[in-house]
């Protein structure tokens, strides 16, 4: 059964966009087919842009929902007196999403002084669309009670006779200890309102970039610097510089007057030293030639340094008074919303629309939202030997921060502490530091013992053992730890060596291969081997097949395994396709309840119209979602285009047939990469 949902606000200041887009997230997230639009645009103050929920929602998300009906067209027609012309103008609008998601947000207006009309034009959507209405409220500091009271009165608005279309209330930015929570929730329940969620005030949420500050107020820039850098904190400085001092933290904005060039120095020499400042904004008078010449220096490391005419108590008001809204390119603050607001919302309650005798896509939210929780579950001790690396710092703070896993850094500790610093990170106490050099010797007799047949003696051991990827490697070999990450900084080669020496392949798996979860605009599919194995024999790669296939079994996708090739079925000859053919049959002869074909070409794997025409009957054809290529080569440059062109985000690789789980990064991968190549990790320890 289709639902639509049409979110409408109590009043001005609820958040209904945060909410709406929220709701979008959490139902994606549970592999429910999802869609959303706004049908008629509302742009904040002065704001010319685009609309921003749908431009946001787009930003972050594989969605493109329809362009709104412009405030002139509305206008025009309520003005006319003709309601019922906007209303099928609406539904023209949104009838493709309607007709294709099996749940469709409609996000309402939100009542404004110059646009009265916005509780009429609400009503009419929700008699036009038959939805059901989901009230979001913003309690602030009012008693419970009176809250309820306005959420009972806005609910009337959408009693259609005896048809009552409130289907739930969500209570947005909410403050206050556990007991307001739920005296909120009794006083609800007191009114018969059904409560979906209390969303809690994040005040992370609200954290502007200096981007968002420069187009507002239009300073000059003395350095443009890293204007993606977030403001958490706001600090005007005229003190003596032992009082500055205390000011100089990370994601600080520091506001100052042009002639205290003290100030100013002070600041640059601060973020010489490491300290991220989310930038300097002089005020009052032009920087003297002769400072701005000492703090080039400071550019390099991305500070930005802006200046304006006003004065210090002018600015400072005006940048306490800018729009905090999420910016229409803001696709990691709408990223951050949506992923933090649905983690809040009522799982059971989402859960509910879901049909659960269909087959579920999963879609990239619901994959990584399903990794988090599920290595969170794991509870795993992972180990990242390049413990002194930027990026791999930050992964494992975040990692412990979210209980994700409990990472060992290994590395100097005293270099690794003071990069945590430096960041201005906070290091969490789940978090494991330890220097290999201290427990090398350890690990000396039993890897002598492990590679004695390979004439390893106890001085050759000792030097393989300066290098940290093998005492990680040790340390998963005799249980210390559950997984190994690393690869950041050094090759394919330097992780998985160690591995096959030490670790060696599961029972049963001939060889090691890999594969890729790539996060497609609208569901996740593995492909294998884009790592490894350069030009596998077909005895090889019918392995390669059944071990990727029972990664995507252990992540939630239903495999059905296209073998790749430059020709379908019995199109097409030579060794290669013959190669590919006879893998199809070693690997159905293994596994006959799999669905596995091939060759196929990639058209014929993923698109049903040519899957049809070319290989009719086939189970696989046109709706593959394991994809085996017939060499390194052919995979590798496939993963890499398909990556780079259709900026698909692509998690990996993931190594697959080793005894214990060892992956591998990318050395251009991104924290985010980091993070969610060792929730992976994790995950395949507890299954192993």
């Amino acid at each position: 059964m289709r639902h639509t949902l049409l979110v409408v606000p109590t009043g001005h200041g609820v958040g209904l966009t945060s909410a709406s887009l929220a709701l979008v997230r959490a139902f994606d997230r549970q592999g429910i087919d999802v869609g959303f639009c706004k049908p008629i645009a509302q742009q904040s103050a002065g704001d010319t842009g685009p609309e921003r929920s749908t431009t946001l929602l787009s930003l972050a998300s594989a969605l493109r929902p329809p362009e709104p009906l412009n405030r002139d067209r509305v206008e025009e027609l309520l003005a006319s007196g003709d309601d019922q012309g906007l209303m099928e103008e609406v539904v023209a609008r949104c009838q493709a999403v309607l007709d294709s998601a099996e749940v469709v947000i409609v996000e309402g207006m939100v009542p404004s002084i110059d646009q009265t009309y916005s509780m009429r034009v609400n009503q009419a959507l929700a008699r036009t669309l038959d939805a059901e209405v989901i009230l979001v409220g913003n309690p602030g500091e009012r008693p419970p009670a009176e809250v309820a009271e306005s959420m009972s009165i806005a609910a009337r608005l959408y009693r259609d006779g005896e048809i009552e279309r409130i289907t739930g209330c969500i209570l947005n930015r909410v403050m206050g200890d556990a007991q307001r929570h739920q005296d909120l929730k009794d006083a609800l329940a007191a009114r018969h309102l059904p409560l979906i969620s209390l969303l809690p005030h994040i005040e992370t949420l609200n954290r502007i970039r200096i981007a968002d500050l420069v187009r507002q107020l239009d300073p000059e820039i003395i350095n443009r610097g890293n204007l993606g850098r977030r403001i958490i904190r706001i600090s005007v400085l005229g003190r003596s510089i032992p009082g500055v001092l205390k000011a100089l933290k990370p994601g600080t904005l520091l506001i100052t007057p042009g002639d205290r060039h003290d100030i100013i120095i002070a600041v640059c020499l601060a973020a010489l030293n490491g300290v991220r400042l989310a930038g300097l904004l002089i005020t009052a008078c032009d920087l003297d030639p002769a400072v701005a010449e000492l703090t080039a220096a400071a550019k390099a490391t991305g500070l930005p340094i802006l200046a304006v005419k006003s004065d210090t108590f002018e600015t400072t008001s005006r940048v306490h008074n800018l729009d905090r809204e999420i910016a229409a390119d803001d696709r990691d603050r709408a990223e951050l919303m949506m992923n933090s607001l649905a983690d809040h919302l009522d799982q059971s309650w989402i859960q509910g629309f879901a049909t659960r005798s269909r087959s579920r896509r999963l879609s990239p939210p619901a994959f990584r939202y399903g990794l988090i929780q599920r290595s969170r579950k794991a509870d795993k001790r992972i180990v990242l030997p390049e413990g002194e690396e930027p990026r791999t710092i930050r992964a494992a703070v975040h990692c412990c921060q979210r209980n994700i896993a409990r990472c060992v850094l290994l590395g100097n500790p005293g270099e690794i502490a003071r990069q945590i610093t430096s960041m201005g990170l906070v290091r969490p106490t789940n978090l494991e530091i330890i220097d290999p050099r201290s427990i090398s010797e350890g690990y000396i007799e039993p890897l002598v013992a492990l590679r004695k047949a390979k004439g390893l003696t106890p001085e050759i051991a000792r030097e393989e053992l300066s290098d940290a990827i093998v005492v990680g490697t040790m340390m998963l070999k005799l249980g210390h730890v559950d997984g190994l990450v690393s690869g950041a900084v050094h090759t394919t080669a330097h992780t998985i060596r160690p591995a096959l020496q030490v670790i060696k392949t599961a029972p049963g798996c001939a060889l090691v291969s890999s594969v890729f979860f790539m996060c497609l605009p609208d569901q996740v599919v593995v492909y294998g081997d884009c790592a490894v194995n350069p030009d596998p024999t077909a005895e090889q790669l019918a392995d390669i097949a059944l071990q990727s296939a029972a990664s995507a079994v252990a992540f939630g996708i239903e495999p059905r395994v296209a073998m790749i090739s430059y020709s379908t079925g019995t199109s097409g000859t030579g060794a290669d396709v013959d190669k590919v053919r006879e893998a199809t049959r070693l690997a159905r002869a293994k596994r006959p309840d799999l669905a596995i074909d091939g060759p196929l070409q990639y058209d014929a794997a993923v698109m049903a119209s040519v899957g049809r025409s070319k290989l009719p009957g086939s189970a696989v054809a046109g709706q593959a979602t394991v994809f085996v290529f017939p060499d390194l080569n052919t995979g590798n440059t496939v993963y890499k285009a398909v990556q780079r062109s259709a900026n698909v985000v692509s998690i990996g690789p993931m190594l697959q047939g080793l005894a214990k789980p060892v992956n591998d990064l990318s050395r251009g991968a991104l924290v985010e990469d980091i993070i969610y190549t060792i929730a992976l990790t994790a995950i395949q320890a507890a299954n192993a």
